[in-house]
This record gives C-alpha cells, structure tokens and sequence, in this order.
C-alpha cells in the first residue's frame, strides 16, 4: 500500500512542512475506522448516538465561524488569471503557495497526520480518478470513509503511477482570516487551511470531483457535472437514465430519489438512483454518453428533509452516519432538525451545544447543517451504482427556480442550443417581507461556484462534446416553481416531477410530438399525464405559456452575464442568443 514513491515523497514534503507528531495511513478497515470513532469520541469531537435507534450514526459540531462553504475565500491558482476566469477568485500559484505554506507551518504540531488514499468512482474503472487527501481530523477520515472509496484497492489500482490528486488540510487555528480553499489545476492539487466544514475539507468532493475534474475533463475529452443521475425503470423492465442539473433549492435531492406517485406505481414503474450530485460523463463505445456517480456517499442537507418530501433520503440517514451542526436530543441520544417532524425534543441542545428550547423561537439545527451517509443505504440505490462503465443517458435536464418566465418543460433544438440553455440557466430570490421578486441569479449548468477554469471556455468545451458525442442525449429545461398572481406554486411538484421526465423520455424514443416555440419545443398540453392530479389540462396549457416581455428582460440580463464573463463566452452562444431574440421579436 505504502510503495508508491510519488506518494510518498509528496506526504515527506507536506509532513516537513505541517510537522505532525504521527503519520497514520488509512487502510479502509472497519477495525481501524471503530477505533478512530472511539478516539473522537473521547476527545469529544464527535458524540455516538443511540445505537438501538440510529446504530451506527455520531453526532459532529464544527466551529461556530465555520459552517458553511466559503466562496468568497475558495480559489482557482492558474499562471494567468484568463485561465481562471472572471466567475472565479483567482491567485497567482507562487503567491498562493508562499502564503500558504507560511499558515501550514507547524500547523500540525501535536496532531496525527492521516493519509486518506481515495478513488473517486469503482477503483480501476475507465471513469475512475485516484486522490489522497493528508488531513488532521478524524471527522474528515471518518467522512471520506462514506463519501469516497478509501485503502487497500485504491493504491494497488495506482500502483507506480504518478496519477493522483493531492489534497492537503488542516485545521489549522480555524481563523476566518486565513481560511483558503485552493486549487491549483495544473498541478492536480489542492489546499485546504483553517476550516473543518465538510464542503471546504473533504476535498474528493467539490474541490476534486468538480473543480479540479472539470479542467482534467477539458484536457481529456470528458465532463465533471454537478448533476444527479436517476434512472426510470418501465414495466417492462427497460431502465432509462436521466443526468440532471439545479442551483440549491431547487429539489435537486428530491428529483433524485423520487418516488413514483401512485398513477405510474401501479402501473409498475419505478425510480433508481445514481447519483444525487455529481456526474462524470464519457462517450462510450456504442457512441452515447454514460455518466458514473464519482462518489460512494451523500453528503445532504438535514432541515427539511421529512418522511414526506423525501422518505428514501431520511431512510439513508438512519444507520452508519455522521450528523453535523444538527439538534442533539438528550433524552433519546438522537437528532433533529427543523422540519423532521413537528415534535422538537424537551431536552436538548442547539448546534452550538447550547442548552435549547424550541419555544424560543431560535432554531435547534443549523440551516445548513448536514448528514454524511452511505449510497448503499438508500432504499432505491440503483443495482447499476458500482458500474464501471456508467449507465447510458437518455436526457440532459437542466432547471431553475423561475416565477414566470420558464415554462414548465421545454426541448432545445439541437445539442449547441441545448448548451445556450444551459448556460442562461438561473433562479430568482424572493424578498419574504415584500413578496416581490428579488434578483435573477445565473448558475450556467448549476457550476457557478465550481467550475475549475474560464466559464467561457466551460461553455466552449460542451459546444466541442458536442462533435465527440456520436449519438447525443437530448437537453431539455424544467421549472416546477411558476407561481399563480397569489405566488402560490402552481405544479405539485415532488413525485409528480416524474410525469414531466415521462414526455421527456418519451420524446427521446420520438414517440410523441411538440411545437416549435421560440425559445425550444413545448409540448402539447394532453401530452402530459394529469390522471390523479389537482390540476387539470387547462393548468398545464398556462404552465407551457412563453411570456414575451418577460423573456426579452431576461435576454437583457442574459447578455450582462456574458459581458461579465467577457470575452471567452464562444461566437456560437452569441449567435444562439440573438435567435433568440429574433425569434421573440417575431412572436
């Protein structure tokens, strides 16, 4: 395991640098995993919760100032800032490694160095990509256990091979002032300093399987997406799979673990999961494009997840997961959070540690406190999960969270349009105390804050897939967020989502018609199925609605997002976006 001297000239140098009083290697093992829980536990960086009710599953606090992933302080080091970008914080590699390494310094005197050794995706898959991630917290160890593939198997699948990514983190004092999430693309690394949030420090996700793997996916002919993969399974047994993109708040997880409502149910349809965030994609021989899940974990967000918006996501928390920042139940040894149900606990504590009382009016979890849990656990982990080769995609799904002007579902014309729709892709903000619309923020293919290099030539290397991709998947736009005058939603959204993807799959197999509008094919309205709904034919022929003066105010906030891109932004999105403007003119 430990032979590869690319490995460990690198752990040398990291360890000269950060001086830990160990180095410890993670093996994989249960018997290692239970021991690095015992000690946690014993310096109470993590709580074991009640083994009858959630065997298993610990509870983990981060730092008060440390709850969250941190834009504003995450950076793409490139030798020039082009290459970053204008979306991106950018910083000069020297520079950013000068400073750096003067915060490293020592940072783990008195600490264990762990050398977590990692395979993102099936180790030895044609997908696969390999990191090792140097860390002095147990809570990532123990995280990068769920989230990623860990020990033996991956370095014998590295073997003598300088392939890796390498990651280094520490917690350092976690000081606000000095916390960095760098990567530096060229040289497949990335640093992480004075944060223990998980979306900052277990540095397979984010950081590798978006950042860094979509600039390796550029140089090699692939795409690193922030898109979940589900698969609809027909009665006759046939599995079609779908990729699917959304900004935050936007039912992301839900779609991805949906459960098919009683209509399709007894008919004997039924729904698979992949993935519920991340997506790397490869033609494959046969000319498709097939997508892996590169993770082996779910890394969700815990209030508002309920035994009603998403049963499959709540049963995968009920064993051999880690909590963080939610409510500590203190009578049971459980957890809550906003939203689990209506009975907060009696006795408890808030995500600080702090003694709580629902009655307060304060909340018990942090809004983004998190569940770290096995995929194995979900009740509808496809059988096709550990594929090597990735399942084949039928459809790319793009959505936004759009009052009015998206219509409820509609096709692109072609892949080169469909990539135009993907990257005007945008959600709007609502101000509570008006109720008025706030502002319209684009998140081109739901990679805003995670693409690793230029937006621009992002949007170029989907227009060059495009030629790579013999027999392509169709690209499609949802919106289950349009509202009536009183703002209310008008789609049920939820497990009815699954009637949209239905005329989805059903146009990728040309088995059912569309009209041609200006901004893409729409369908007819009877071609969605209402049997079993609240709303009605009529509702869905207003739901199909193209509003011209909304969608000519968003070309002008459209082309202000290109002109903030600059000038990277291809020839053939400015030729799509003045169609589209011809075409609504001529509406």
């Amino acid at each position: 395991m430990r032979q590869n001297q690319y490995v460990n000239a690198w752990i040398r140098e990291m360890a000269d640098m950060t001086r830990p009083d160990k180095i410890v290697w993670i093996d994989g093992s249960d018997e290692q995993a239970e021991a690095l829980r015992a000690e946690a536990c014993s310096t109470g960086e993590m709580i074991k919760l009640n083994q009858e009710l959630l065997p298993g599953c610990y509870l983990h606090r981060s730092a008060v100032n440390d709850v969250a992933r941190v834009e504003g302080r995450t950076f793409i080091c490139t030798p020039t800032k082009e290459e970053a970008g204008n979306i991106n914080n950018w910083m000069d590699p020297a520079e950013c490694y000068a400073k750096l390494s003067e915060i490293y310094k020592g940072s783990m005197v008195g600490r264990t160095m762990y050398v977590i050794p990692y395979s993102m995706g099936v180790p030895g898959s044609p997908f696969s990509k390999i990191g090792v991630e140097l860390t002095d917290s147990i809570y990532v160890v123990l995280s990068m256990l769920i989230m990623t593939r860990v020990g033996e198997a991956v370095m014998e699948a590295l073997a003598d091979s300088p392939d890796f990514i390498k990651g280094l983190h520490a917690k350092a004092d976690l000081d606000e002032e000095k916390r960095y999430i760098c990567h530096f693309p060229q040289d497949n690394t990335i640093w992480s300093v004075n944060s223990g949030y998980g979306g900052n420090v277990l540095l397979g996700k984010k950081c590798f399987a978006l950042r860094i793997a979509s600039y390796l996916g550029r140089k090699e002919g692939w795409m690193a997406e922030h898109m979940l993969i589900l698969g609809i399974q027909f009665p006759s047994g046939d599995v079609k799979y779908i990729c699917a993109a959304f900004p935050s708040a936007c039912g992301k997880t839900n779609l991805a673990m949906l459960i098919p409502p009683e209509y399709y149910a007894k008919q004997g349809y039924k729904v698979w999961c992949v993935g519920d965030d991340i997506s790397w994609l490869r033609p494959g021989p046969d000319g498709r494009l097939y997508a892996i899940n590169p993770e082996n974990g779910f890394f969700g967000v815990a209030p508002g997840t309920n035994a009603h918006s998403n049963p499959n996501a709540l049963a995968s928390t009920r064993k051999n997961t880690i909590f963080t920042n939610v409510a500590y139940d203190i009578d049971q040894n459980t957890v809550w959070w906003e939203g689990l149900d209506k009975n907060p606990p009696k006795h408890a504590l808030n995500w600080k540690g702090e003694p709580w009382d629902a009655a307060d009016g304060t909340k018990g979890a942090h809004p983004n406190s998190r569940f770290t849990a096995p995929a194995k656990n979900c009740p509808v982990i496809s059988d096709q999960f550990e594929n090597p080769n990735g399942v084949p995609i039928s459809a790319i799904v793009f959505g936004g969270r759009r009052a009015k002007t998206a219509p409820l579902v509609y096709q692109s014309f072609d892949w080169n349009h469909g990539t135009f729709v993907g990257s005007i892709m945008a959600s709007e903000t609502t101000a509570a105390a008006s109720g008025a619309v706030g502002v319209v923020r684009r998140d081109p293919m739901a990679m805003r804050p995670f693409v690793g290099y230029n937006m621009g030539d992002y949007f170029a290397h989907w227009l060059e897939m495009g030629h790579l991709i013999k027999n392509k998947p169709l690209i499609f736009h949802v919106n289950w967020f349009r509202t009536d005058d009183e703002g209310h939603f008008i789609w049920p959204g939820f497990g009815d989502n699954m009637r949209v993807l239905m005329w989805i799959l059903r146009r990728c197999e040309g088995k059912v018609d569309a009209r041609t509008s200006a901004i893409g094919y729409l369908p007819y309205a009877k071609d969605i199925e209402v049997e079993g709904l609240s709303v009605g034919t009529d509702t869905v022929e207003d739901l199909l609605t193209v509003d011209k003066a909304s969608w000519l105010e968003d070309v002008d906030n459209i082309e202000d997002f290109y002109a903030q891109i600059g000038d990277s932004v291809p020839a053939e999105l400015h030729a799509q976006l003045d169609a589209l403007k011809q075409r609504l003119s001529d509406m």
